[in-house]
């Protein structure tokens, strides 16, 4: 009997991370599963077959897109000869809708069965791509409960499981040895920075939180500094723009929870990391600078007034956000000293976090995805 395959897409960092726990939740149940398909380091190390690396395509913005589209081109059509010659029983398309949405209509008219797991977020940018979801995939799994009521308005064949960051967003390290790891006073004040995952969102968060450190340890001398380094991109990025700031942060490598944990606030960029913060119960400012061409373009698209997830599942702001031209360190520095300097403001946080994870349902996700997926196989 021919073993069952499985082609997987994951474009971005956060999606290889979501896939390597499905792809093993996959595996522990059915070890003769083959999968293969798009991803990075984590979904090769929890046994796929990595046909392109996700570097290829961690672009962000309507510009950076354009100018790859010569290689979205190129990986779209290997993947649909993968499609004629190895014939997967499956396609599972993990977030990243640009791309996946174009594969899943290639996937379909080959008749393989499209299975989408982490919708695209149809809730910020318009419902004009339900209809095109509803054509080309067999089964939408979600992991925001009011994204499941937008799916079944529209017909769309959908499972809530949960959010998976609740099983896996927990330090490994207890915080002493973080903190002994790290040199650090355990009375010491900490703000960590977690500038993003991509080059580019380095490129352009990064500077602007040294400089907002800057002005806070005028405030707060006590105050230390920890950055969150993403072990896939190369460290002279990171280097190159902290040699030329006055704050030398502390730094740890693919340890966001550990730094978290220690934290007293965390400065990021938005994204599926502000989930992650809320789940560590932990304040936050949210921050988040493009290109001037795509901020012009998303403006006019966006049809939601926040774009931090946490205050999105909130469903009103509980933490700030601050965009484009707003993304200054004066701005940003104000934000934290407030926050920091005021203890009910915490509490009111904490609260309004607490509240978040609730909304993420309950733990299980990956495996209730996994459930959904295999019957689809059977």
């Amino acid at each position: 009997m021919k073993k069952k395959s499985i082609l997987i897409v994951a474009g971005e960092t956060s999606g290889d991370l979501q896939a390597s726990h499905l792809v093993k939740s996959l595996l522990s149940k059915n070890p003769h599963l083959k999968i293969f398909g798009i991803g990075g380091k984590r979904m090769e190390a929890a046994g796929v077959e990595i046909i392109h690396d996700i570097v290829e395509l961690a672009v962000v913005g309507f510009i950076e897109v354009i100018r790859h589209l010569a290689t979205f081109k190129k990986i779209l059509a290997e993947l649909s000869m993968l499609l004629e010659t190895r014939r997967p029983d499956l396609v599972i398309l993990v977030d990243y809708p640009g791309f996946n949405l174009r594969f899943a209509r290639l996937a379909k008219e080959k008749n393989i069965p499209v299975v989408y797991y982490i919708s695209p977020q149809i809730w910020a940018w318009g419902k004009n791509r339900i209809a095109e979801i509803k054509k080309y995939v067999d089964k939408m799994i979600v992991i925001f409960g009011f994204e499941e009521e937008l799916y079944k308005e529209a017909g769309v064949k959908v499972s809530f499981v949960g959010h998976p960051f609740l099983d896996i967003v927990r330090p490994s390290w207890k915080k002493e040895e973080t903190l002994k790891h790290l040199h650090l006073n355990h009375h010491s004040l900490r703000v960590s920075l977690l500038p993003g995952s991509r080059k580019k969102e380095i490129e352009r968060h990064l500077p602007v939180m040294l400089s907002s450190c800057e002005k806070i340890k005028l405030v707060l001398p006590e105050v230390e500094f920890i950055l969150s380094r993403c072990k896939e991109l190369d460290r002279a990025i990171y280097k190159r723009i902290i040699s030329r700031s006055k704050i030398k942060p502390h730094s740890l490598e693919n340890r966001p929870y550990e730094i978290m944990d220690i934290s007293d606030l965390v400065i990021l960029s938005s994204g599926s990391a502000t989930l992650e913060t809320a789940i560590m119960q932990k304040p936050m400012v949210i921050i988040y600078k493009t290109s001037f061409i795509t901020w012009l373009l998303a403006k006019n698209m966006i049809k939601i007034p926040d774009i931090g997830l946490v205050n999105v599942v909130a469903g009103k702001r509980i933490v700030p956000e601050l965009t484009q031209f707003r993304v200054r360190a004066e701005n940003i520095s104000k934000e934290v000293l407030e926050i920091l300097n005021d203890e009910d403001r915490q509490e009111n946080i904490k609260k309004g976090l607490r509240q978040v994870k609730q909304k993420l349902g309950e733990c299980g996700a990956t495996e209730r995805a996994c459930h959904i997926i295999l019957k689809l196989l059977d």
